[in-house]
């Protein structure tokens, strides 16, 4: 595997400039790492190494990142909560692989037709649900696709969209919080499937781009999964969604009498966007393939100390799967996932070594290594609907998922502190370590409901989510652009990456551990502030 990689390069550079502003020390060698970092770190290494092919869902390799991770559960004197008395819960999936070099597409209408490059110019998504073999229909944009009238902003309303493809694009009005639009960006394919929609194209304005297209249309090549239960896929059937090459964008909207240009302007500036027909259709043929799988979520329990409150569970999650072996980026193609999220896994299995030397917590503990977070949060969907342990008697999600330990820990984002009373045990629970907690930099981004705990949301559930603290405008926010922009999702994300502070990713473990034992012990079990738009997911 390389350790140089040209990627990191400027990540490396504005790291050493961020230090200079901020007087934050660069990370220590791995000599002087405390026992518990390098127990993390070690966890990591393993989880992320080559043989592990990139632990993608179902893969040899990803069986035998399972494989360790039960190994750590019972070093650690965790206790089995899978099926059948065992540490696994297996999930079944339809795994479809789009063939986009055999795949066509045209835009029709306008002065002429244009041919797209499948795989180049455009990319066809495989996962969600079985992918149609043909589609031809027109083009409708609607603005950010966000349908939330009870907030006064409906992009649907007295749109026709049936049997057409709706184009949107990123952001939404700033005067909505960021999880009320996370919420509905989430909802919004089911809706355009009851509203008669064939399929969907997103569009991101430049200044919002997270990934470069010439890496991320890499992705286009990876098989996409879907539930094999039919009940359980928020996506209908033949509905095709559709990625764009940022540079052709404007060529949707000719004869619109708008440009790309334009709307991308009024979202970044989170103005109210127009919605209208545009001039254009897809014309497409889909080449694709499915075969079936199975894949596990590893579980493991320690059980409550208290005779009643035992019988509820706070879960922690963290998600195992990656990318698997890819296309080559600087003559590597294995996506090793370090930070994503074999460092997730690795504070679970930390924290529950932090909670069995500790006085054991009133409520049990679940332990939830769910598969196929990269594949749409597919393992914990099955989990947060299918649970191993009784229905209805986990209180509580905390979630890991890439918390980017990448500067000093002095304040963290905590995503949903607003929206349950969880969010006092975490302010809590930081004043006690003194740290503060941070609102979100980047609440377009959709984080809260791209990682796992939403899962656990969508079925009542309270949850949090953490990453290390930064905000616009400082040498952090900087740094976590550049990461994402060079490492994310590449086979860069390999655990001798430069940059990654250890011993204080271990004192984040600590702080989700403080508030998870102050959860677990408390009287009363979470529950949903009165404005929290999550609300709509409690069970009758």
């Amino acid at each position: 595997m390389r350790t140089a990689l040209l990627g990191l390069v400027a990540l490396t550079a504005f790291a050493g400039g961020a230090s200079a502003q901020s007087s934050a020390p660069q990370s220590p060698s791995l000599q002087t790492l405390s026992p518990r970092a390098q127990t993390w770190r070690n966890d990591i290494a393993v989880l992320s190494h080559d043989n592990m092919e990139g632990r993608l869902t179902g893969s040899a390799g990803y069986l035998r990142a399972a494989d360790y991770v039960e190994k750590r559960f019972r070093e650690e004197g965790l206790a089995p909560a899978g099926d059948n008395g065992t540490f696994r819960q297996n999930v079944e999936f339809v795994q479809q692989l789009v063939d986009q070099k055999a795949s066509r597409a045209t835009l029709i209408g306008g002065a002429s037709p244009l041919t797209l490059t499948v795989g180049e110019d455009v990319t066809f998504a495989a996962g969600g649900a079985p992918r149609p073999e043909r589609i031809s229909a027109p083009l409708v944009f609607i603005g950010y696709g966000l349908h939330l009238p009870d907030h006064g902003y409906d992009d649907f309303a007295g749109v026709d969209l049936k049997g057409k493809i709706a184009v949107v694009l990123s952001g939404g009005p700033a005067n909505i919080p960021g999880t009320v639009k996370a919420a509905a960006r989430f909802e919004r394919i089911a809706l355009l499937g009851k509203a008669g929609a064939v399929g969907l194209i997103t569009l991101t304005t430049p200044k919002q781009v997270e990934i470069p297209w010439a890496r991320g249309k890499l992705s286009a090549s990876q098989p996409g999964m879907f539930l094999a239960d039919a009940s359980l896929r928020d996506m209908p059937d033949g509905f095709l969604s559709v990625g764009l090459n940022p540079d052709l964008a404007d060529k949707l909207f000719e004869g619109s009498g708008h440009s790309f240009a334009e709307v991308s302007a009024i979202a970044d500036a989170s103005g109210k966007l127009p919605t209208f027909n545009l001039a254009r259709g897809l014309d497409a043929q889909v080449v694709s393939t499915r075969t079936t799988i199975s894949s596990p979520n590893v579980v493991a329990k320690l059980e409550g100390s208290d005779p009643t409150l035992k019988a509820q569970y706070v879960a922690l999650s963290a998600h195992l799967d990656h990318f698997g072996v890819g296309a080559a980026i600087n003559g590597d193609s294995n996506y090793n996932g370090a930070m994503d999220d074999a460092s997730g896994v690795a504070s679970v299995i930390g924290i529950a070594h932090q909670l069995k030397v500790g006085q054991r917590p009133k409520r049990s503990v679940l332990f939830v290594v769910v598969t196929a977070e990269e594949k749409g949060l597919l393992g914990s969907n099955y989990f947060a609907r299918k649970p191993t342990v009784p229905a209805g008697s986990i209180v509580a999600d905390l979630n890991l998922d890439m918390p980017l330990p990448l500067w000093p820990l002095k304040s963290v984002i905590v995503q949903g502190a607003d929206e349950s009373t969880l969010g006092v045990h975490a302010r809590a629970a930081a004043a006690a370590m003194g740290l503060t907690v941070a609102p979100d930099p980047l609440p377009d981004r959709n984080s809260f409901i791209r990682t796992d705990q939403f899962s656990f949301v969508r079925q009542g559930v309270p949850a949090l989510a953490f990453k290390f603290g930064f905000a616009k405008g400082t040498p952090e926010f900087e740094i976590e652009r550049q990461w994402r922009a060079n490492v994310y999702h590449s086979p860069a994300d390999e655990v001798d990456q430069p940059g990654v502070y250890w011993d204080e990713a271990v004192k984040l473990d600590e702080y989700v551990g403080k508030i998870l034992e102050r959860t677990a012990n408390a009287p009363e079990r979470p529950t949903w502030r009165p404005t929290s738009v999550f609300r709509r997911y409690l069970k009758n």
